[in-house]
């Protein structure tokens, strides 16, 4: 199964020789470009990555040779096993795909080439948001700096960042009222992973626009979807209890697959929030946000 067959189908079902034929293609110079850029994302799948792999997306990092674009994704690739790295816990059953010390030598190699000017703009970029899947303390001056860089596409990686490092309720709320489709994207994602309850009213109003079947982007219809799923995902998080009000005109959406997310969001509410057993309405419960997937800002 090449990686254009791997990339067609859902990674659980992935055959067991999957990681093999994604090294093989990245090693591959004389490979396609497209097919090794391929092969650089699907690396970042946490059912093929282990220590291999990931030295060869550091080697890729690392050179300065290899094209700005596969770079950039063979650092975005990293982030996913950063993060199960930190997340990890000491009861866990299942160790992490990576080990500590390759993690390490990741952190480092990303903090490298986001420090050093020059690095292509577009790679610094990817390897800072890389990186703040696993925060470290070096990140919340690194995110202010890029937040009030004056750069668009400083600000953009910003706020991106802004999902995985606390400390910048102000900042993303502030972002909220923006009038870049992008911005405002990162910041409704950044408001539903940090629950910043005073991003309440603008993620509620933007769930109640759509409800009246309001355009959410005047510019970008084609990133009305996005915008839309990651506002009700965030409405979810920062008020459960007021989610079924809120989302109520999306359940009888005429589009199906809004409906449809609505109403799989108001299960996972009721679950994770309500409880289905009557004898944990009085524990304190810390789910994990909903989220829709992280991914690079690329743009």
């Amino acid at each position: 199964m090449d990686v254009h067959a791997l990339a067609a189908t859902p990674p659980w079902d992935w055959p067991a020789d999957a990681r093999n034929e994604i090294l093989a293609v990245l090693r591959n110079r004389e490979a396609p470009e497209g097919d090794r850029l391929m092969g650089a994302e699907l690396a970042g799948e946490l059912i093929v990555m282990n220590d291999e792999l990931a030295e060869e997306l550091l080697r890729i990092l690392d050179d300065s040779h290899e094209a700005d674009a596969f770079r950039g994704t063979a650092a975005i690739s990293l982030g996913p096993s950063l993060e199960e790295a930190d997340l990890q816990f000491e009861d866990d059953w299942d160790p992490p795909a990576v080990s500590q010390a390759v993690c390490d030598r990741a952190k480092s190699a990303l903090r490298e080439r986001y420090m050093d000017p020059g690095t292509p703009k577009a790679l610094r970029r990817l390897a800072l948001e890389a990186s703040v899947r696993a925060p470290e303390p070096w990140h919340p001056g690194a995110i202010r700096a890029a937040y009030h860089d004056g750069d668009r596409d400083w600000k953009l990686t910003a706020v991106f960042c802004m999902r995985f490092v606390t400390g910048f309720d102000d900042e993303i709320v502030e972002s909220l009222g923006s009038n870049d489709g992008g911005i405002l994207y990162e910041a409704v994602c950044a408001s539903r992973d940090q629950e910043v309850e005073e991003a309440w009213p603008y993620v509620r109003n933007l769930v109640l626009a759509a409800s009246r079947g309001a355009p959410l982007l005047q510019d970008d219809p084609d990133g009305e979807w996005s915008l839309l799923l990651a506002a009700m995902n965030a409405v979810a998080n920062i008020r459960p209890m007021e989610a079924h009000e809120t989302l109520a005109g999306l359940v009888d959406s005429d589009d199906d697959a809004i409906a449809e997310a609505a109403m799989e969001i108001l299960d996972m509410v009721e679950v994770l929030w309500m409880g289905d057993d009557e004898e944990d309405e009085d524990d304190e419960l810390d789910f994990p946000p909903l989220q829709v997937p992280r991914e690079p800002t690329w743009h």
